[in-house]
């Protein structure tokens, strides 16, 4: 349902959320998040296009939210790589269905439609405050998951 771009973007900003404010290095974040660095490179462009992150060159530099975790919602990084597309027209071009749509795209478009509002109502912060087991990156860190109270999880390479 969505494109792998979607998902290389949402794991870079989920990273960045969890390390915000400090920015990180398209290194850092490739590595944390398994996203191949040259895709990932393009993909914090079009984040960086849509006002999503911020990138700053130099020592202390890198890339970092522009908004914090509970202002940012996952619909706007979505729509900043790949948008959710609308079915408004028959995707066939029939001239009697035009804006009134068959049952089946319809039911597409609604399908559409909920999923859109998910996202627009899921902030960073949302998920990083998930009560679940399951951490939402790739490689949990160490002093996070002591918080947590469980064993120390030392990453594999």
């Amino acid at each position: 349902m969505f494109s792998q771009t979607v998902e290389y973007a949402l794991r870079a900003i989920v990273h960045l959320a969890d390390q915000a404010p400090s920015p990180c290095t398209t290194e850092q974040i490739a590595k944390a998040t398994k996203v191949p660095q040259a895709y990932l490179s393009k993909v914090l462009q079009s984040l960086r296009q849509s006002n999503v992150v911020h990138s700053q060159r130099g020592i202390g530099g890198g890339i970092s939210l522009v908004k914090t975790p509970e202002e940012l919602s996952l619909l706007e990084v979505v729509n900043a790589v790949d948008p959710i597309c609308r079915i408004t027209t028959c995707p066939l071009g029939l001239k009697g269905h035009g804006a009134n749509l068959c049952p089946l795209h319809r039911k597409l478009d609604d399908a559409m439609k909920e999923t859109e509002s998910a996202f627009a109502d899921t902030t960073l912060a949302n998920i990083l405050d998930s009560s679940t087991s399951s951490y939402p990156l790739c490689n949990e860190p160490v002093e996070r998951m002591t918080q947590l109270g469980g064993p120390p999880i030392m990453p594999s390479n």
